[in-house]
């Protein structure tokens, strides 16, 4: 396991549990160090005890040492650098899967296309997403997510590996609409932030929200990605979830600037990455690129990157010209 913030945490916990020996790798010695003394993430996930299977460590050397199976949970922007590190140890590695979202913001690539530009295509792949947050995984309250790689077989494989009586893993081969939900919906999180904190009300959510699938849909189309994925965990699942709770550090981020705040106070303030904040970017020039129409996410670019004031992004999305739905 590779990336020890809060979802990394979750997940290693969660596979821990599931009784995989599992070791956890971090940049952080400090933070690791505590964790090591803790035998919890106090940092992230305050209370929640370490099983006794996994290790923590942050000797990159050491958390690959015979290990076949990997799993990356670092932000987007971490994502080359992270595969740049481990591409000299994959003579012993057989699986390589990864939780992270996003499209890498320099070059517009989804995740399993940087996997394939940096270590190849040798290795068994997988990505998991979905309608999780890393608190409620790591108290093991009931949950489920996504599971997509082309081998079914290596689908089931990672998805066994994870369940247990309360986290349940689906399976699909649709790799591009799973990377594609999950790296426009802390996007649209941003901008259900923004809804509420003008004092909107939950009209104007839930129309944000149902377009801003349908944006989804028309991305993830166009990138060769299956329809019906969108209705499922890692797309609709995923993006009400992160729409409407406050747990979403997007959806924070979004209710801050509706506020007035400075995106780079806000980000301060959380504390934590906020996706969102390089995902508007990517999907934004993404979308561009390939000609698809994104009007969300086009003012909420505007909104972060370009000063336009919140409640003039939501004047120009209701005064675009009627068409039909």
């Amino acid at each position: 396991m590779l990336g020890s913030g809060s979802w990394g945490t979750a997940l290693a916990i969660q596979f821990a549990r599931a009784g995989r020996q599992t070791i956890m790798w971090g940049i952080e010695e400090k933070e690791i160090e505590s964790m090591k003394q803790a035998r919890k993430n106090e940092l992230y996930l305050p209370g929640i005890s370490f099983p006794d299977t996994l290790q923590i460590t942050t000797n990159f050397e050491e958390a690959l040492f015979k290990v076949e199976d990997v799993l990356i949970v670092v932000p987007s922007h971490a994502f080359r650098e992270t595969l740049e590190r481990l591409k000299s140890y994959t003579q012993s590695i057989k699986y390589l899967s990864w939780a992270t979202k996003g499209f890498e913001t320099s070059t517009g690539l989804l995740p399993h296309q940087v996997v394939a530009d940096v270590i190849g295509t040798n290795l068994q792949t997988a990505v998991l997403s979905g309608p999780t947050f890393a608190a409620e995984v790591a108290a093991n309250l009931p949950s489920a997510l996504s599971i997509a790689s082309s081998s079914q077989e290596n689908a089931f494989r990672l998805a066994e590996s994870i369940s247990t009586d309360s986290f349940r893993a689906y399976v699909l081969k649709d790799v591009i609409g799973v990377e594609v939900g999950g790296a426009t919906k802390n996007v649209f999180a941003i901008g259900a932030g923004i809804s509420d904190g003008l004092g909107f009300g939950s009209n104007t959510r839930i129309a944000m929200m149902s377009r801003a699938l349908m944006e989804m849909v028309r991305l993830g189309l166009a990138l060769g990605a299956q329809k019906d994925t969108f209705i499922g965990l890692s797309g609709m699942g995923d993006l009400v979830l992160t729409c409407t709770d406050d747990q979403s550090r997007n959806r924070r981020f979004g209710l801050g600037l509706a506020s007035g705040a400075s995106a780079k106070d806000l980000r301060k303030t959380i504390g934590q990455v906020v996706e969102g904040y390089y995902a508007a970017s990517a999907v934004y020039k993404v979308a561009k690129r390939l000609s698809v129409e994104m009007p969300i996410v086009e003012q909420i670019y505007k909104v972060i990157y370009e000063g336009l004031p919140p409640n003039e992004a939501v004047s120009n999305l209701l005064k675009r010209p009627l068409t039909p739905e």
